[in-house]
């Protein structure tokens, strides 16, 4: 009689589950966008004092003039160097988020994650086409018609899912492909 040798079950991968989660509605955009907001502020703060203390020791060894302005406030106010810092920290926030985890502070929160459609964390490039063509949020207007993804999704070919609670509790970089294995099996 022939040996008999079970059936390998197959278990769904990370990017399986993801594929199956509905897209997200306005509201809970909206919601993970003023979480972030706070989360933003913060290290807007964090990186307007690194500017500040930059442009006080310039100042002390005399390659910047602040003279024509009443403080650095005002200085760094008018300066088109601050405001292109600034622009670049906020992308870095989310480029970041959004590369490595598919996920920022507040879209973690409300257990969103924004994806390519085959479940992978969505690229650099992809994420700065989000960024270019949000209009500051206003394409998410789109998302108020049911599984519907938002302007900016549109353009940069990716989707922002809800994610069930435990796939938002998995710990990791989700997508990341090294960790979507089972390692329980070694």
């Amino acid at each position: 009689m022939p040996k008999r040798t079970p059936k390998k079950v197959l278990t769904p991968t990370l990017q399986d589950e993801y594929q199956r989660c509905p897209h997200a509605n306005l509201w809970r955009r909206l919601g993970a966008f003023t979480y972030d907001l706070l989360a933003l502020a913060a290290v807007m703060m964090l990186a307007a004092i690194i500017a500040i203390l930059l442009v006080l020791l310039l100042t002390k060894i005399g390659v910047v003039e602040i003279e024509p302005y009443q403080d650095i406030a005002g200085y760094l106010a008018h300066n088109t160097f601050f405001a292109a810092y600034l622009g670049f920290v906020i992308v870095a926030f989310y480029s970041y988020f959004w590369v490595c985890a598919g996920q920022t502070i507040g879209m973690k929160a409300w257990r969103l994650r924004v994806q390519n459609t085959n479940g992978h964390n969505i690229t650099l490039m992809q994420s700065i086409i989000r960024m270019a063509t949000s209009a500051f949020g206003l394409g998410n207007l789109m998302a108020i018609f049911p599984n519907r993804n938002a302007f900016q999704d549109l353009w940069a070919e990716c989707e922002v899912i809800v994610l069930s609670k435990q796939l938002n509790n998995w710990k990791g970089f989700k997508g990341m492909g090294f960790m979507d294995k089972d390692n329980s099996e070694t």
